[in-house]
């Protein structure tokens, strides 16, 4: 029974502490530490958390979201561009001398 309202108590703290946005960077290290006791981890957790927050604006996981979903560019090989271009060239001069 004492567990079920410890259990309780946390769901209802979380979900009333839910608006603290700044405080959840901080929450992935504090889980890291109570789960395997390095302290060192969660502090490079959350150091490179606040980095990428302040290079690009964004938390690790819209950075990453952000990246994987972008749209990727299709372009031509160089060797291909050359192909066409002396395929141009050549027709053209097919069609320079049959108008001659």
């Amino acid at each position: 029974m004492k567990n079920k309202k410890k259990i309780i108590y946390i769901l209802l703290s979380l979900s009333l502490l839910s608006g603290c946005v700044q405080s959840t960077a901080f929450l992935g290290p504090a889980i890291t530490v109570a789960s395997t006791g390095n302290i060192y981890q969660a502090g490079l957790q959350y150091g490179t958390e606040k980095a990428v927050k302040k290079e690009t604006g964004k938390s690790t996981i819209e950075y990453i979201s952000s990246l994987l979903n972008e749209p990727k560019e299709k372009t031509l090989s160089e060797d291909f561009v050359i192909l066409i271009e002396n395929r141009i060239k050549e027709t053209r001069k097919i069609i320079f001398l049959k108008k001659n």
